[in-house]
């Protein structure tokens, strides 16, 4: 499959030790791509076992979360933390909970992650966690009794200078205040051991807007540095309403782009005049969905049920940012038909491994969301800061540095990528380095 039998080697292994975990194998194909330009010519990672290690969690924690119900029954779910690799910093990373958590998923994500906040340049390793609790029509009660449960457990595994989780799907500031409250109650400390908080507990302005800010910002660059263009006029479609989805389309209508298409669990809306972001924002952030109530207050405009045929609309840039594995090979070529030229990743690898290869092999710029996603995480890194120095910052400090981090992870990235000759290759540029300053890390640390 590579040209290097110690990626061969390796990947069996993986396939091996991790059989049927599917989104783990394959995020580790993607990044073995990248690896095929690079391990030939450094015989120090096949000699110190760096990618048999960089592949096995440190520690995987597992654990049962039994709680009350508002009817008094007792339930239980499973609980997880994967804590993949603290080489360069404590592990961070979010947490998520949905009855699709599974240990592949939460592999995948951690294994992503260690890259992602080494591309940022700040101290963070990789981590990810949750539970298989959907707490989708819970009452706060039972959200708070099901946290409350989960961290009775899990609070003896972090600490600012340990682990540091923070919010994701199905994980936001209800359940983060819910498990901060309780984790200050057990250890008898404030501390930030938490990232996404209010704003009232040590939560840093400009958080929510990160991840979907700095998708823009990133877009901006490659457009302005590879392509030589601007995002203004650009028609665009952005798949999820959350809190990615829905500021990516509110930074994108003050940047000037044109937001054809957008979609939500029930399907999405398309109108080629553009559509009017300030409605959508405002209805999924009250309704946590918007395509219905859209389609039926503005007249002429198209909806349809099935969130997954919005990747058929022409487009001229494509933001995936619902959730993994939603655009494969045929969606791929489906968007390359239809116009597209630029994808830039918001959730974390919403395309397969095989897209991206259509992409890269097609002339479609491609951005991973290992490093066109990253804002989240470098803001939810700088409240980690701002908490230890006990200090809060402005918004406009916050999206300034944003914007100077997601800036330099677009130079990082297109750097290595002309270096190893393949300037359009970002996923190529992501991978190498955001992995190599582990590999230094991990050699200078012996094997641990």
């Amino acid at each position: 499959m590579y040209k290097s039998e110690y990626l061969n080697r390796v990947l069996a292994e993986v396939n091996a030790k991790s059989a049927g975990q599917v989104e783990f194998i394959k995020a580790v194909e993607e990044f073995f791509d990248s690896m095929d330009f690079l391990v030939d010519k450094n015989p120090d990672i096949e000699k110190y076992s760096i990618l048999e290690r960089l592949v096995v969690p440190e520690r995987v924690i597992s654990f049962r979360v039994p709680w009350v119900d508002d009817k008094g029954v007792i339930r239980v779910n499973n609980g997880w933390r994967v804590e993949f690799n603290s080489a360069i910093g404590p592990y961070k990373g979010g947490m998520r909970f949905d009855k699709s958590v599974n240990l592949s998923i939460l592999k995948f994500l951690g294994f992503e992650q260690t890259f992602k906040n080494s591309l940022t340049g700040l101290p963070m390793g990789g981590g990810k966690g949750g539970a298989d609790f959907d707490p989708r029509g819970k009452s706060d009660g039972e959200v708070m009794r099901f946290c409350q449960s989960f961290m009775a457990e899990f609070y003896r595994h972090i600490g600012p200078n340990t682990d540091v989780p923070a919010g994701d799907l199905g994980f936001g500031a209800r359940e983060i205040g819910y498990m901060f409250g309780y984790y200050k109650k057990l250890v008898n400390e404030w501390n930030g051991v938490f990232t996404g908080k209010g704003l009232s507990y040590g939560g840093s302005l400009g958080r929510p807007e990160a991840t979907g800010y700095g998708l823009l910002y990133f877009a901006q660059e490659m457009l302005h540095e590879i392509l030589h263009d601007d995002i203004k006029g650009k028609k665009v479609i952005i798949s999820g309403s959350g809190k990615v989805g829905g500021m990516a389309a509110q930074k994108a209508k003050e940047l000037g782009a044109c937001l054809v298409a957008m979609s939500d669990i029930e399907g999405f809306v398309y109108d080629p005049n553009g559509l009017d972001v300030d409605y959508i924002v405002a209805k999924a952030k009250a309704k946590g969905m918007f395509s219905k109530d859209y389609a039926a207050d503005h007249k002429g405009v198209k909806f349809v049920g099935d969130p997954h045929e919005m990747w058929k609309t022409p487009c001229e840039i494509a933001l995936p940012c619902a959730t993994q594995g939603e655009i494969h090979l045929e969606d791929a070529k489906l968007l390359k038909k239809n116009g597209c030229y630029m994808l830039v990743e918001g959730a974390n690898m919403p395309c397969d491994v095989e897209a991206i290869r259509y992409f890269n092999e097609n002339d479609v710029l491609f951005a991973p969301g290992k490093a066109s996603n990253a804002g989240g995480v470098a803001v939810s890194g700088l409240e980690m800061s701002q908490n230890a120095m006990h200090l809060s910052w402005t918004f406009e400090e916050v999206d300034a540095r944003l914007k100077d981090i997601m800036k330099s992870i677009f130079n990082k990235c297109y750097e290595t990528a002309k270096k190893y000759g393949q300037p359009r290759n970002l996923a190529l540029g992501a991978n190498i380095a955001g992995f190599e300053k582990v590999l230094d890390a991990m050699i200078a640390q012996g094997v641990c």
